[in-house]
């Protein structure tokens, strides 16, 4: 089967953290033998900061953002078995999504992929016009990232058809633990661009614990941050390529994740980089949020902060023996539950069970 997936970035991960759940998941389907071909705009100069080459398993189209590289794509839509727009491409998304879905040939199975589902729903509510909204009616499904049933309700409740998450993974093949590098020694590391949403979360969970901490050492990667006034013992990466993950994420005594508010309101969430980390044998501190436990158990595979107060306790009191401990068992858990292959197998028999329910409808 075909897939024609119209999405943010496959090739680059600059200001684009679903590069890598892109990747692992369209990756997995392209090793069960689905034809994949991911459409990106040269926009946001991802295309100037890219981590991988066009890979073997997709073809692989950058179109211009312009009108005519937009019209270029989407008159390809009609070719594929299964069409797939996803959220945040950042340029077009009203036209991309109505595109698709309507010149998507009859009988094609229609998706909407959302990979920041609190924040969609809250613009959904304040918007009747909103075009996710008016697409709902023609579309087959949505698929997200996560979000567990607040946000399956929550599309139902809108009109979807069907609402599946596909959590977030592990490629153990890209990510895995690597031996120590210096440019990434401290204490306690966070990496995430800085965003409206997010800032005052990475002010309250690792800013104020450097703060309070001061003997320690810190260290945030990620675009945006360089303009923020700082503790003296925090030190700023800016972007980290995904080829820098592993050790960014391996080396530290311990690696922070901080949800952004929308995703920790709605719970269900973790972000990409928790199975990254984990993957890395790091020994992950995340903020508190609903559903942790469905992925990383409390204590002892996973350290949970309340407050940038538990931060700072958690910090103080751990040990490298006991980060590495709670490193381990963290890698052991994604490796047994939270594969990409797994993800790639629950979503090839989503396909494939739409596809077997339509032959027998008709």
């Amino acid at each position: 089967m075909k897939i024609a997936f119209y999405g943010s970035s496959l090739l680059s991960s600059y200001w684009n953290g679903a590069a890598t759940y892109y990747r692992g998941i369209l990756g997995e389907l392209a090793r069960r033998g689905y034809a994949i071909t991911f459409y990106e705009p040269d926009a946001f100069d991802r295309q100037q900061h890219r981590d991988i080459d066009p890979p073997e398993w997709c073809r692989s189209v950058v179109y211009p953002a312009t009108d005519d590289g937009l019209r270029s794509v989407l008159a390809e839509a009609g070719d594929a078995d299964i069409v797939v727009k996803a959220n945040g491409v950042g340029v077009f998304d009203r036209e991309l999504l109505e595109g698709v879905t309507a010149r998507a040939r009859p009988g094609a199975l229609r998706i909407f992929w959302d990979v920041d589902a609190a924040a969609t729903l809250d613009e959904m509510r304040g918007d009747p016009s909103h075009p996710v909204l008016r697409a709902l009616p023609d579309l087959d499904m949505v698929c997200t990232y996560g979000g567990g049933p607040p946000v399956i309700d929550a599309y139902q409740g809108f009109g979807a058809a069907a609402c599946i998450p596909v959590y977030n993974a592990l490629d153990p093949s890209t990510h895995h633990p690597v031996d120590p590098d210096g440019r990434f020694a401290c204490d306690l590391a966070f990496l995430g661009n800085r965003l409206p949403d997010r800032e005052a979360r990475v002010e309250e969970f690792f800013l104020r614990p450097a703060a309070a901490l001061a003997d320690r050492s810190f260290l945030i990667g990620g675009n945006g941050w360089e303009t923020k006034d700082m503790p003296a013992n925090v030190r700023h990466r800016g972007h980290v390529y995904t080829t820098e993950h592993n050790a960014f994420n391996a080396t530290p005594l311990a690696v922070l994740n901080v949800a952004r508010d929308s995703m920790a309101a709605i719970g269900f969430s973790p972000a990409t980089r928790v199975f990254e980390a984990a993957g890395a044998a790091a020994c992950l501190i995340t903020d508190a949020w609903e559903g942790i436990e469905l992925f990383l158990k409390p204590d002892e595979e996973v350290l949970v902060a309340r407050d940038g107060q538990d931060v700072a306790d958690h910090l103080a009191a751990l040990t490298p023996e006991r980060s590495r401990a709670i490193g381990q068992a963290a890698l052991a858990r994604v490796k047994a539950e939270h594969t990409y292959a797994l993800r790639g197998a629950q979503v090839d028999a989503l396909f494939r069970d739409h596809f077997a329910g339509k032959r027998e409808a008709a």
